[in-house]
């Protein structure tokens, strides 16, 4: 056969392939982790609606000893949180920083992981379309799964320094599921260059489309943009529906849901009791409206979202802190 010395040479590129593959996964398995989560949500049936606790599952990566990266969506809203790591050892966690746009957060260990494995980031400016990638995560609670593919797009959005606009995902046919959410995207040289984030799908599983927010947005909102989790959930509101709630400015925060024994449920912040479909988009409605932070007004402007950003990275837990809501028609200011 004339093709015999190529197709030799091809497969014995895949066996290499493969064998660096399983190398590099071995070494950075260790470091992946997987996160359970409680939170609550309401559930409505035969129009009686009621609060549930729902658990949730996601992945995530060590970064130090302590400290874990994970999707902002995966643990936004959680109650609790307990880490469970590759030797079988459960830690609890609490939520440090999440960053909603980018799809990132930072958890925290209650206590360091002895004989903690970490791994680095790599340069995600670097990432070429074709490049291969492989993903380690929990789809469907199968922890410590591993998936590969290819880099097939690169969508970036970075707006300025405002920290609640920045957003940059790495495409991939790398397969995606849910549970993988948090955990690491990596290069061939075992560097985290993404944040599994979502993925594209009509059928509700994976079609070929995921995406992972990229290492360098993640690293510099981490770094440099460490806001503090205050605990609650809310939708913006503009344009009609902004008009449809009597917001008096042009812009609002609708809570959704507030978590329990966070710095917002203390200070007295109410979420929302009935869950409604509105234009297409489901809202949980009845709670307050965020007017303002500090006599900063909620404004979707770069100005407004900037001078928000500030306020929030540079807030210290025992700092002075009001919002102005409104509830039940009328304007209120809560305080810490």
């Amino acid at each position: 056969m004339k093709n015999t010395p190529f197709l030799l040479f091809f497969f014995m590129i895949c066996i290499c392939r493969s064998q660096d593959l399983s190398t590099l996964y071995e070494t950075v398995n260790p470091a992946v982790v997987v996160i359970f989560t409680q939170e609550a949500k309401l559930q409505s049936n035969a129009g009686i609606t009621k609060t549930v606790t729902s658990e949730g599952l996601g992945s995530g990566f060590m970064v130090s000893d302590s400290e874990i990266i994970t999707a902002s969506h995966v643990v936004d809203a959680a109650e609790q949180l307990r880490v469970r790591f590759l030797d079988g050892t459960i830690i609890s966690a609490k939520v440090i920083s999440t960053f909603k746009t980018a799809d990132v957060a930072l958890i925290k260990l209650d206590i360091p992981k002895k004989d903690a494995v970490t791994v680095s980031f790599g340069d995600s400016d670097q990432v070429k379309i074709g490049e291969q990638v492989f993903v380690v995560g929990a789809p469907f609670g199968y922890s410590h799964s591993l998936s590969s593919g290819y880099v097939s797009g690169i969508i970036k959005n970075k707006q300025g320094n405002n920290p609640f606009t920045q957003a940059e995902f790495i495409q991939t046919d790398a397969a995606i599921n849910t549970g993988n959410s948090g955990g690491p995207m990596l290069n061939m040289k075992g560097e985290v260059i993404g944040v599994v984030s979502q993925i594209l799908t009509k059928s509700g599983g994976f079609e070929g489309i995921g995406f992972a927010a990229t290492a360098n947005i993640t690293k510099n909102l981490i770094a440099n943009h460490r806001t503090p989790w205050l605990g609650f959930d809310a939708y913006p509101l503009t344009g009609k529906m902004k008009r449809l709630f009597n917001v008096p400015q042009n812009s609002g925060l609708l809570v959704q849901r507030v978590v329990f024994g966070s710095t917002l449920y203390k200070m007295g912040l109410q979420g929302g009791d009935t869950e409604v479909i509105i234009d297409g988009q489901k809202l949980i409605i009845g709670g307050d409206i965020i007017l303002a932070f500090n006599d900063i007004e909620f404004d979707l402007t770069d100005e407004s979202l900037l001078e928000l950003g500030e306020l929030a990275k540079n807030l210290k837990p025992s700092d002075p802190f009001e919002i102005k809501v409104l509830r039940n028609g009328a304007i209120m200011v809560i305080k810490r």
